[in-house]
C-alpha cells in the first residue's frame, strides 16, 4: 500500500518512482516501477475498460493425436490474487474471469470450490457459471482469514469434466485497522535506589492483530510522562522496539522518591505519528531500598540505674533513627558493648518494634565492688552498608549505669560449719561460736541470731555474739545424728530497711564413747527337750561402734544355780555364740536364760541381757511338734490390746444397733395413728381407745353431721315453729370446711381446729336436735346418719352430775340441771 506522506503537486518529475522488495529467506530482489498520473474524467469508454477483468486461461491437457499421447506445452503457474481487506465495495466486485479454450467448441459450465465458495465460510466468493466471472460478495477480514485456496472447474452440459481443476489463491491484503493492545493496563517494576543508568527495570509488551511482518503490526515504544519529574525528568527510557525500560540517570533515592509513574505508548507503523494508530499503559516503578543509611544514636550519652545483686533488669533505652525502610535488615539495629564491661554482666536487646536497644543485667551486680559503669555501645544494621556509601558504618554512644545499695542478706561462712566433738556432753558446755558477716559495709546495721532447726533441741545460740551451748546431753545414738553427724540450723537478722536474713548450718560430727551395754540378740528363741539334735546361735547388739563395740565375751550368771547346770554357752568368734542345754532333758515350757555380754570398750561395758527360751517336744529333725505351741509361747502386749480394742468395738457396734432398733419400734407405734396417706379412710371404720365425755368432747365438728341436701334451711321455716330444744338462732361461729375429698393426712388439723372453735361457741352442741355429719364419700357400705333424736325429753333425769364434768358441759347442765327455768 502506498500511501503520499505529504501533500504535493503532481508534476512530470514526481511522477516515477521506484519500489524494491526483497525475501528476508533467499535475500531474492524485486523492483516495481510506480508511475502517477491523475485520474481522468470517467467516461463510458473508460467505465467499459475499468471493467475489464484478468481472464485466466484453463491450461491444456495432455491430448491423444494418431492413437499416442502428444505432450504439450507446460503449465502456466495462475499467480496469486491480492484483494485488500475491508474493501467498500460495491459488492459484489468482479476479481477475474475464467475461460477454457474449449468453450469455442463446447457449452460449458463454469464452478469453484473451496473454503469461502461451497464450504464455511460460504457465499464470500461466486462464480457465474456461463461466463466464468469470480466475484467477491463482502468485504474480507485479514484478521479473521488471511488467505483463501479455491479451484475452479469447466465442465460440459452433461457434467462431464472437460478441464482439470486450477487453483485460485487469494490473498487478504492487510491494512491498518488494528490499534496496538498493551498485555497489562498496569505494568508494577521494581529498581534498587542508586541504581547506576543502564540499569533494567523492566519490560512492557504491547500487541497488533495486524501483519506483523508489515508496517501495520511494526510496533514502536516511548515514554510519554513521568510523575514525579525529579530528580530529573527523564530518569528511564524505554527501548522503542522490545519495550525494555532502563535507567538513563543516576540520582535514585528511595528516601525522597519511593515510586515512579511512566505513561508507556505503543504506536504501529513503525511508531508513524501520522498514519499509525497507538494506545498507552502504565508503569508502577518502584524504588526498593538498600542500606544507604546507617543507625544514629539519638543522644551521645544515655543514663540507667540498677539495684545490685538484680538480674533481667532493663536498664536503659537506647534509642536510633534509620531512615532506611522501617523493619527490614537494612533497617534493622544491631547492638554490641565495646567497652566500659569486662566481666560481661551487661547485654543489649533489640525492640523487634521500635528497633531500640534495651541494656539489660545478665549477672548481679555488687555495690560493694562497683558503684557505676561507663558502657561504650555500638549500633549497625543487620546487612552491611551498600558499596559507595561515604557514611560510617556504625554509631556509638556512652551509657552510664548507677548501682544502687540495697539491704543484702547475711550468710554464715564458712556454711555448713563442721565441728567435731564426743558425746555424752553435759548441759551448758561452750561448743563454737557461729556467726555471719553483713556484705552491707556501707551500711550500720546489726546481727542478731535466732535458732531455726535444732531437731533433738541440744543447743541454743547468743542472740548477740553467737555463741553455741548444749542445753542437752549429746547422744551419738540418737536417731536425730545420721553418720555421725548432727545438724543444726541458725538463722542471722540484720536491722536493714528491709530486714534481711541468712541461713547458715552447723554439723557436729560426734565421736563414740562407750555409753552403751550390748544385748543379746535375738531376746526368744526355740530349743528341743534334749540337747541334740539343735541348739541356739545368738550374737551381741551394741549401739556403739568401734573400738566401744565387738568383740564381745559372753557367760553365764552363777546364780540362780540351775543356770550354768542346765545351759552352757560356746563363743563361736567375737559376736556369735551358742547356747546349748547342758542337761540331757529338759521339760517343755519357756525358760529365761540370763546372759553376761562384755564389749571391748575402754573400760568395758557388761550387760546381762534375758533371753527367753522355749523348750519344746521336736521330732526326727529337730521341729517343734506341740500342738499348743502358739499359745505356750503366750500373746505380746501389742496382740492383747489389739484384741481388746477389736472386742470393745464390736460391743459398742452391737448397743448402737439395740438402740436403733429400739427407736425404730417407737417410730412404727407413733406411725400407727397416722392415716397412711394412700389409703382412703372414707371407706375405712377406725378403733379409738377412749370414747371421751360425750358428744361434745369427740374432736369432731358435729355440725358437718347433718347432709346438706336433707336438711331445710333456717330461712325458708315459718315464724314459731322452731321447737325449743333446736339451737337457738346466733351467728355461726367460725368452723373450718373441709373440701368434699379431703386429703387424709390433715384430719388430725382439721379434728383441733374444730375442737377449738366448739370450746368458743356459747351455742355449741350438745343439743336435742338435727346434727350435720360431713359427706363420707361415695362407694362406702356405711348408711347415711341423716339425723340425730333424742328418745326422750329428758325432764324426768337429773342433770346435776353434768357440773362435775368439766367447763365444756357447763351449759349442758345450766339447760337440763337448772330447774323449770
Amino acid at each position: 500500500m502506498v500511501y503520499a506522506v505529504r501533500n504535493f503537486p503532481l508534476s512530470s518529475e514526481h511522477a516515477k518512482f521506484l519500489i524494491y522488495a526483497q525475501d528476508k529467506e533467499t535475500q531474492e530482489k524485486w523492483q516495481v516501477a510506480v508511475k502517477l498520473s491523475l485520474k481522468p474524467t470517467l467516461t463510458e469508454d473508460s467505465v467499459k475498460e475499468s471493467r475489464e477483468v484478468e481472464e485466466i486461461l484453463f491450461p491444456r491437457q495432455l491430448t491423444k493425436h494418431s492413437g499416442h499421447l502428444q505432450r504439450q506445452k507446460r503449465d502456466w503457474v495462475i499467480p496469486p490474487i491480492n484483494l485488500p481487506e475491508n474493501s467498500r465495495g460495491p459488492f459484489p466486485q468482479e476479481l477475474v474471469r475464467i475461460r477454457s479454450d474449449r468453450d469455442k467448441n463446447l457449452s460449458l459450465r463454469y464452478s469453484v470450490t473451496g473454503p469461502g465458495a461451497d464450504q464455511p465460510p460460504t457465499g464470500i466468493f461466486i462464480i457465474n457459471p456461463i461466463s466464468g466471472q469470480l466475484s467477491v460478495t463482502k468485504p474480507l477480514d485479514r484478521e479473521q482469514i488471511a488467505r483463501f485456496h479455491l479451484r475452479a472447474h469447466a465442465v460440459d452440459i452433461n457434467g462431464n469434466q472437460v478441464e482439470n481443476p486450477i487453483d485460485i489463491v487469494i490473498n487478504v491484503i492487510d491494512m491498518n485497522d488494528n490499534r496496538p493492545e498493551f498485555l497489562h493496563q498496569v505494568w508494577n517494576g521494581t529498581v534498587p535506589e542508586g541504581s547506576k543508568p543502564g540499569t533494567y527495570v523492566m519490560t512492557v509488551t504491547a500487541i497488533d492483530d495486524d501483519d506483523p511482518n508489515a508496517l501495520n503490526g511494526m510496533l514502536r515504544y516511548r515514554i510519554l510522562s513521568q510523575a514525579p519529574s525529579t530528580p530529573s525528568p527523564n530518569m528511564f527510557t524505554i527501548n522503542n522496539e522490545t519495550g525494555d525500560i532502563i535507567t538513563v540517570a543516576a540520582g535514585l533515592d528511595r528516601e525522597k522518591v519511593q515510586q515512579y509513574t511512566l505513561i508507556i505508548q505503543a504506536t504501529d507503523m513503525e511508531g508513524n505519528p501520522t498514519y499509525g494508530l497507538s494506545n498507552t499503559a502504565t508503569a508502577v516503578i518502584t524504588v526498593t531500598d538498600v542500606n544507604d543509611n546507617p543507625p544514629e544514636f539519638t543522644a551521645m550519652t544515655f543514663y540507667g540505674e540498677v539495684p545490685e545483686n538484680r538480674v533481667d533488669v532493663i536498664v536503659a533505652n537506647l534509642t536510633v533513627t534509620d531512615k532506611d525502610q522501617p523493619h527490614t535488615p537494612a533497617w534493622n539495629a544491631v547492638y554490641r558493648i565495646s567497652g566500659g564491661d569486662p566481666t560481661g554482666r551487661f547485654a543489649i536487646q533489640t525492640d523487634p518494634n521500635s528497633n531500640d536497644g534495651l541494656v539489660t543485667v545478665v549477672k548481679p551486680i555488687d555495690f560493694e565492688t562497683n558503684r557505676m559503669f561507663i558502657l561504650t555501645v555500638a549500633a549497625e544494621n543487620q546487612v552491611p552498608l551498600a558499596k559507595g556509601i561515604q557514611h560510617p558504618p556504625q554509631s556509638t554512644a556512652t551509657v552510664s549505669v548507677t548501682v544502687i545499695d540495697v539491704n543484702e542478706n547475711p550468710y554464715f561462712a564458712p556454711n555448713p560449719k563442721i565441728i567435731r566433738q564426743e558425746e555424752g556432753l553435759h548441759s551448758g558446755t561452750m561448743l563454737t561460736t557461729f556467726t555471719a558477716q553483713d556484705p552491707d559495709r556501707y551500711m550500720q546495721q546489726n546481727i542478731r541470731y535466732t535458732k531455726l532447726s535444732d531437731p533433738a533441741n541440744w543447743l541454743k545460740i547468743d542472740p548477740v555474739n553467737g555463741q553455741i551451748t548444749t542445753i542437752a546431753v549429746l547422744d551419738r545414738e540418737s536417731p536425730n545424728v545420721k553418720n555421725n553427724i548432727y545438724n543444726a540450723t541458725f538463722l542471722a537478722s540484720d536491722n536493714g530497711i528491709p530486714p534481711m536474713s541468712g541461713t547458715g548450718t552447723l554439723q557436729i560430727y560426734l565421736l563414740d564413747i562407750n555409753d552403751n551395754a550390748p544385748q543379746v540378740l535375738p531376746q526368744e528363741a526355740e530349743t528341743c527337750e534334749t540337747p541334740d539334735p539343735n541348739s541356739i546361735n545368738i550374737t551381741a547388739l551394741d549401739y556403739d561402734i568401734d573400738p566401744n563395740a565387738g568383740p564381745f565375751a559372753f557367760d553365764l550368771p552363777l546364780s540362780p544355780v540351775t543356770i550354768k547346770r542346765n545351759w552352757t554357752i560356746t563363743r563361736l568368734n567375737g559376736d556369735f555364740a551358742q547356747l546349748n542345754l547342758k542337761i540331757k532333758f529338759l521339760e517343755a515350757g519357756i525358760y529365761e536364760v540370763p546372759i553376761i555380754i562384755t564389749d571391748s570398750g575402754n573400760p568395758p561395758k557388761s550387760n546381762i541381757s534375758i533371753l527367753r527360751v522355749k523348750v519344746c517336744q521336736c521330732d526326727s529333725n529337730g521341729d517343734c511338734t506341740d500342738v499348743d505351741r502358739i499359745v505356750g509361747a503366750g500373746l505380746g502386749t501389742g496382740a492383747i490390746i489389739a484384741i481388746l480394742l477389736c472386742i470393745i468395738i464390736l460391743l459398742i457396734l452391737v448397743l448402737m444397733f439395740v438402740v436403733w432398733m429400739k427407736r425404730r419400734d417407737k417410730e412404727r407405734q407413733a406411725k400407727q395413728l397416722l392415716i397412711d396417706p394412700e389409703d382412703d379412710v372414707r371407706d375405712n371404720i377406725l378403733k379409738y381407745d377412749e370414747e371421751g365425755g360425750g358428744e361434745e368432747d369427740q374432736d369432731y365438728d358435729l355440725s358437718q353431721l347433718q347432709q346438706p341436701d336433707t336438711v331445710e334451711p333456717d330461712a325458708i321455716k315459718p315464724v314459731g315453729i322452731r321447737r325449743l330444744d333446736e339451737r337457738p338462732i346466733h351467728a355461726e361461729p367460725q368452723y373450718p370446711v373441709r373440701s368434699a375429698a379431703p386429703h387424709p393426712g390433715d384430719i388430725g388439723d382439721f379434728i383441733n381446729e374444730g375442737l377449738k372453735a366448739a370450746d368458743n361457741d356459747p351455742t355449741a352442741p350438745p343439743y336435742d336436735s338435727l346434727l350435720v355429719f360431713d359427706y363420707e364419700g361415695s362407694g362406702s357400705t356405711a348408711g347415711s346418719l341423716s339425723s340425730l333424736n333424742s328418745s326422750s325429753s329428758g325432764g324426768e333425769q337429773d342433770y346435776d352430775y353434768l357440773n362435775d364434768w368439766g367447763p365444756r358441759f357447763k351449759k349442758l347442765a345450766d339447760m337440763y340441771g337448772g330447774g323449770d327455768d
